[in-house]
């Protein structure tokens, strides 16, 4: 009998014993291919040695100082190497110990940005529908899917959402990808004028929509026009790249494939690659000297937050990704894998889209392929198919509701950037054979 409180109280999860690479084994022996890195986390593979060495030395030199006491070597090396290579203007790493804690904190930092810039009357923030921020209350506020907002909806703090940018489904016929992404990208103005230009304080995206829409990209132009809109109407730009930052989709932040510049950028999962639980919240120089200059306390905090063991393994993790080249292997390997489910999957007939970028891919489940009809949700496909997969040895992140929180499904690949193509040729098998089994195709 177990006492520990799982996420689903009738599921039986197998006992995860070891790693090794891009496998995760069970009790039993049997070895499970991490298709989605967990939760799109583990993007250097199980055991790297690198990882634990800095981990176990650091655990021997200091474990632990409250940030409200001292920083550490470890925090200030940490946050020298992301800033070096940050978007343009970024300046100051904030360390927490998770996505939603990096949500929360920014969502704080901006409001009190607008206290100390004499703008007290900005309380709204904007965000998109079908977007994942995390599962705190103030980030599951800013989220936009339905049904995991629907039984907290009456304590959560009020937010806007407008759509995603999701040419799939929401682009019109004959529409070019570039006039799509100028009509999305114009909803923030148009709900910016409905709020009252002075009583906005943010815009809160994925850069890549993740969890709930599928590793679904923003089509060209999209966050030029975004970042144009919060210029003009002075609304910080508030990218959140918790799952598909850090190398995940072939570039260390994704926003660098946009040519966009955030005021304050959301980071964790492959941050720590599963290593240590870290996040951190990043933002321009300009919000740091508003605080800097006036209260000088920025009012929020957590326990662990910088924690030295944390930030040694970040630190190892991102050596990896930047000077060890695995941001660039992400991208190059994950054209292979592209290429693999385009091959595997394209004509597939309950595959509508596949997308994504680098090591983040995407694929739509569908009744039918040539009307693009989603299959009945109480069919719960994306149970069956995660069900399926694990029984063949193949972690997957399967979702539904994707198209508003209830019709909709697809399964989420981010598997570690290690990948070789031998194993990618053993997902696409995999995948392939969970299909048939919950499809019979």
């Amino acid at each position: 009998m177990s006492h520990v409180f799982p996420r689903h109280t009738k599921a039986r999860m197998p006992v995860a014993v070891r790693g090794e690479g891009a496998y995760i084994y069970d009790a039993d022996g049997k070895a499970y291919l991490d298709g989605s890195g967990g939760a799109a986390v583990s993007c250097l593979g199980h055991g790297d040695p690198d990882v634990t060495q800095a981990i176990k030395d650091q655990a021997d030199r200091l474990a632990f100082a409250h940030t409200g006491f001292f920083t550490s070597e470890a925090a200030e090396s940490l946050a020298d190497r992301l800033i070096a290579h940050a978007p343009e203007g970024i300046d100051r790493v904030f360390f927490v110990s998770g996505g939603s804690e990096a949500v929360e904190a920014a969502l704080k930092l901006a409001r009190q940005y607008m206290l100390e810039i004499g703008q007290p009357e900005r309380t709204h923030f904007i965000a998109r529908r079908q977007s994942y921020h995390g599962a705190t209350l103030g980030a599951l506020a800013a989220g936009g899917n339905a049904w995991r907002r629907e039984p907290y909806a009456p304590i959560l703090s009020e937010m806007s959402h407008i759509a995603p940018c999701y040419d799939y489904r929401l682009r019109d016929e004959g529409e070019s990808l570039e006039a799509y992404g100028q009509r999305a990208a114009d909803e923030l103005e148009a709900e910016i004028l409905r709020l009252g230009p002075d009583s906005v304080i943010g815009f809160v995206v994925e850069t890549v929509a993740g969890a709930t829409l599928g590793a679904v990209p923003p089509v060209p132009g999209y966050f030029a026009r975004i970042r144009e809109i919060c210029d003009r109407y002075g609304v910080l730009l508030i990218l959140d790249e918790v799952m598909c930052g850090m190398g995940r989709t072939g570039s260390l932040f994704a926003c660098e494939q946009e040519g966009v510049r955030p005021d304050i950028v959301t980071i964790a999962k492959g941050m720590g690659a599963g290593y240590q639980p870290v996040g951190a919240t990043l933002c321009s120089a300009d919000i740091y000297a508003a605080i800097e200059n006036g209260s000088g306390f920025f009012q929020h905090g957590h326990t662990y937050l910088g924690h030295p063991v944390a930030c040694a393994a970040g630190d190892a993790v991102l050596r990896k990704l930047t000077e060890g080249g695995l941001a660039d292997r992400a991208r190059e390997t994950g054209e292979k894998l592209g290429d693999a489910l385009t091959e595997a999957f394209g004509q597939h007939p309950h595959v509508g889209d596949i997308r994504g970028r680098g090591m983040f891919r995407g694929l739509e489940l569908v009744e039918d392929r040539e009307t693009k009809q989603p299959f009945a949700p109480d069919r719960a496909i994306h149970t069956a198919v995660k069900a399926a997969c694990m029984e063949a040895g193949l972690i997957c992140y399967p979702m539904g509701g994707t198209i508003d929180g209830r019709q909709g499904a697809h399964v989420l690949l981010a598997p570690p950037f290690i990948l070789s193509d031998d194993q990618i040729g053993e997902l696409t098998d995999k995948l392939g054979q969970a299909f048939k089994v919950t499809m019979g195709c």
